[in-house]
């Protein structure tokens, strides 16, 4: 039987723990600027909303681009812009869709149909890949900045409430041994976590200044 590329294999657990660690320390980040920021802006701002028309047919093309039985990006596209797998990208969203409400899709007031789980993860995940404005999605998604952010900050909140035990706790000895032997595979020397294991390997051309330092 011909392996799928959608679904790595065990030597991929590495890279889909790194992924998820990336994803959460991201989210921790932003939930404490969103959080700053709350503490200087008025709840008394009337703002005035325009309304569009959008086109309701994204999540379609979004499915026909990524997500359909014969996508038309490959799998390599599809890391390269979500930054993970579509492995772990759908467990994510399927994950936060059982936590939230927000992840899944409602009617809106008018009683359109709203956003999908797809739309709105892509619209968090994007935002952290290529930390660009959430007005840009707009065109691709079809979705107001502001709903776009609301996503960003629901997605890094419940990912952090989902994962943060997991993949941010404090690593054991076997967890170290494993990043060790990972690093090592990978880049042909021993791992640093936090720069402690420096002490151990020798530094040819230290700077005269900082001599001491790390030993």
């Amino acid at each position: 039987m011909a392996s799928n590329p959608w679904w790595p294999s065990s030597s991929d657990d590495e890279e889909e723990m790194f992924f998820a660690n990336a994803v959460l320390r991201a989210g921790q980040i932003l939930i404490e600027e969103e959080e700053e920021e709350e503490d200087f802006s008025s709840e008394n701002v009337i703002t005035t909303r325009i309304r569009i028309n959008r086109d309701r047919q994204a999540h379609g093309k979004l499915v026909n681009d990524y997500f359909s039985d014969e996508p038309l990006y490959n799998a390599d596209i599809f890391r390269r812009r979500f930054r993970m797998s579509r492995r772990l990208f759908t467990q994510i969203a399927n994950d936060l869709a059982g936590l939230d409400p927000f992840f899944t899709q409602r009617p809106d007031a008018r009683n359109y149909e709203g956003f999908t789980t797809l739309q709105k993860c892509t619209a968090a995940i994007r935002q952290l890949a290529y930390g660009t404005v959430a007005d840009a999605l707009d065109e691709y998604l079809q979705m107001l900045a502001r709903t776009t952010r609301e996503c960003l900050y629901r997605f890094c909140h419940n990912v952090v409430k989902l994962y943060s035990k997991k993949y941010l706790r404090k690593p054991n000895a076997y967890d170290v041994q494993q990043l060790y032997q990972a690093h090592e595979a990978r880049h042909g020397f021993p791992g640093m976590l936090g720069s402690i294991d420096c002490m151990h390997w020798g530094w040819h051309n230290c700077p005269t200044a900082w001599r001491g330092q790390y030993t």
